[in-house]
């Protein structure tokens, strides 16, 4: 398209009136349509949900490294949960377990960078004046906070929070007279989990939505940044996925309160048969892993492509193998529809069966591979800069990588049958998922924290941060591969009375030090960021010398993001170190809104053939102008 087209396109679609949207305090900041507000309310319930989950898992590392001492100094805070004795009670210390998974996946991971960075970035590096619907943008965001609030009240229900684990497999979670873990705190759990589907569900229509209508002129697909890839094939994920947990909860609340019985079927509790027959507890593990396993992926693509940007921009070198990060999301998000029976190799599935899902799963090794490799290829000989931002995107990197090996172990069903129960996978899936999409999610906090609040974090405390994190997350989980390939089993609430298991004492006290040093690094990152918000130094519009649009807005964009026209794009969001560019007048980067006419020096050769077309085609307009006819 000419750039003479492209400048009339931008004049009649996207012309936008420099006016301030007065308002309230409510529609400004609490019912806001504006997306960056949003975000910003999806980021600070997400650190407010990372403080609860974090503290729950203190407590019941506190138990398993300490499973002697008396936990009397905890009672002003869990009141009758420590029993008379001085002890942790067994059905919290479940209820704690179960809180926190669900906590970090969903109210944490889920939503600080789906619902955090979807929403801020997607309209900004797109060129759009907001979300596709922002009444259906500022819904996804009250919905997702009603289940926030429905979950925390369950955190003090009268007979517990939900305690059958964060997977809530039946029987256990169907039946509320089972335990006291399964009475009105399950009940509240599959609310809140209602209304959370519902949350993710409006918010991923919004996304592909924006994604696909409102792009600015010249945004084509292979221009958009890899944020951008990740966030849309994540919605695309999500879209599909969420509704059958929706489906499968809502079974679940028939089985529990209506007398139906999908899951169940010759239940005794105490002797007693109930009226349950015919059900199947394991078509409830399909549905909720066909949705478990494409969450691991709403979780980690946004903090993949959240480095991709980080790591191009801190090295000041393109992307490597754009095409290829693209190709490899396409290839996780197909794979990770079809692999999800692999967490069920231990339901007693047919063997074969779990050979093809053992085959499938370490295919979806190949695209994480690209990934790693283009990471690394990126880094290698780039000119880095170690900004806070870049060493959580190393650390994601690194954490991804050694995830990931573990992961194909896991992946071959003979292995998986004899380390399934055991602390090996709890080490798997928390380097592979919960910290590298959290080192993922930080990574992108301090990169756009100077575009969301328009000052600068605090680079020596991010510094502090990173390392105390970084080291902490290895000290916590990597020990848990030695010992859970010694055979010593998860959830359980005491491993004293077991003699197998009693040389791994020092072992367990050692995480549990660990990770109470490494939770309480967090309070750093909370510090800087709210003293940041009123304290920190006023950013430049462009610190880190980026190359995309969101650098192009005010320091702190107002409705509408653009004072005046929308930006025009002219080239891919990578270009770093062009040979030649210093002859343009430009550095070490090119915006993406400055014309290849501006650059002749530093174009390539494809580039150099499109400035040729563009001028032919400025010139057959203008000839057009003076002969319609032609």
């Amino acid at each position: 398209m000419s750039s003479v087209a492209l400048d009339v396109e931008n004049k009649d679609v996207h012309s936008h009136d420099d006016h301030e949207h007065h308002g309230n305090f409510i529609t400004n900041y609490v019912f806001s349509f504006d997306h960056k507000v949003i975000a910003k309310q999806y980021l600070i319930s997400g650190i407010f949900w990372a403080i609860i989950g974090g503290g729950l898992s203190l407590l019941f590392r506190i138990q398993l490294g300490f499973p002697e001492a008396n936990l009397e100094w905890l009672r002003p805070i869990l009141g009758d949960w420590i029993t008379e004795s001085g002890k942790m009670d067994t059905t919290f210390y479940l209820a704690a377990v179960t809180m926190h998974g669900t906590i970090m996946v969903f109210f944490v991971l889920t939503a600080g960078l789906s619902g955090t960075f979807s929403n801020f970035l997607i309209p900004l590096q797109i060129g759009a004046r907001d979300m596709a619907s922002g009444f259906m943008n500022m819904l996804s965001y009250w919905l997702f906070f009603v289940a926030s609030v429905i979950m925390f009240i369950s955190l003090f229900a009268s007979t517990g929070p939900a305690s059958g684990g964060w997977v809530i497999y039946p029987p256990l979670s169907a039946l509320p007279q089972a335990v006291s873990g399964s009475g009105i705190g399950m009940t509240l759990w599959l609310v809140s989990m209602v209304f959370f589907i519902a949350s993710s569900l409006l918010g991923s229509i919004n996304y592909i939505s924006t994604v696909i209508n409102l792009r600015t002129a010249g945004m084509s697909f292979a221009k958009m940044p890899l944020t951008i890839w990740s966030f849309f094939i994540t919605a695309i994920i999500g879209t599909l996925s969420f509704p059958v947990l929706f489906a499968a909860a809502l079974l679940l609340v028939f089985d529990r309160s209506f007398g139906t019985s999908f899951y169940l079927s010759d239940i005794y509790i105490q002797g007693e048969l109930l009226e349950h027959s015919g059900g199947s507890p394991i078509l409830f593990q399909h549905l909720f892993w066909f949705l478990g396993h494409p969450e691991v992926y709403i979780v980690l693509l946004p903090a993949l492509g959240l480095t991709s940007e980080v790591i191009s921009t801190n090295s000041r070198k393109p992307i490597f193998g754009y095409r290829a990060m693209i190709g490899s999301m396409l290839g996780i998000a197909f794979l990770s529809f079809i692999v999800w029976a692999h967490h069920m190799f231990v339901s007693g599935m047919n063997p074969f069966l779990g050979t093809i899902f053992m085959f499938l799963t370490l295919i979806i090794a190949v695209p994480s591979a690209v990934k790693a490799f283009n990471y690394i290829t990126t880094l290698f000989r780039g000119n880095i800069i170690f900004t806070p931002a870049m060493l959580f995107s190393i650390g994601l990197v690194s954490l991804f990588i050694s995830g990931g090996v573990t992961g194909i172990i896991l992946g071959n069903s003979a292995l998986d049958i004899q380390l399934h129960d055991t602390y090996f996978v709890v080490a798997h899936f928390h380097l592979v998922m919960g910290s590298a999409a959290f080192f993922g999610m930080m990574a992108g906090v301090y990169h756009w924290y100077p575009k969301m609040f328009g000052r600068m974090m605090n680079s020596a405390m991010g510094y502090v941060h990173f390392w105390l994190t970084f080291i902490g997350a290895y000290m916590v989980f990597f020990p848990m591969h030695y010992i859970g390939i010694a055979g010593f089993p998860r959830r359980y609430y005491s491993f004293t009375n077991f003699d197998a298991f009693s040389t791994f004492t020092d072992l367990n006290t050692f995480i549990s030090i660990a990770a109470i040093l490494t939770v309480t690094a967090q309070f750093i990152f909370v510090f800087n960021f709210f003293w940041s918000m009123f304290r920190g130094r006023l950013a430049p519009l462009n610190p880190w010398n980026s190359t995309t649009l969101e650098w192009t807005t005010p320091r702190k964009p107002g409705h509408g993001n653009w004072p005046g026209a929308l930006p025009i794009v002219y080239r891919w969001p990578y270009d770093y170190s062009k040979p030649d560019a210093e002859k343009d007048g430009f550095t070490d980067f090119i915006p993406q809104n400055v014309p290849l006419a501006k650059t002749e020096h530093s174009n390539t050769p494809e580039e150099k053939i499109l400035v040729e077309l563009d001028e032919k085609f400025e010139q057959l307009g203008e000839e057009r102008e003076k002969n319609p006819f032609i």
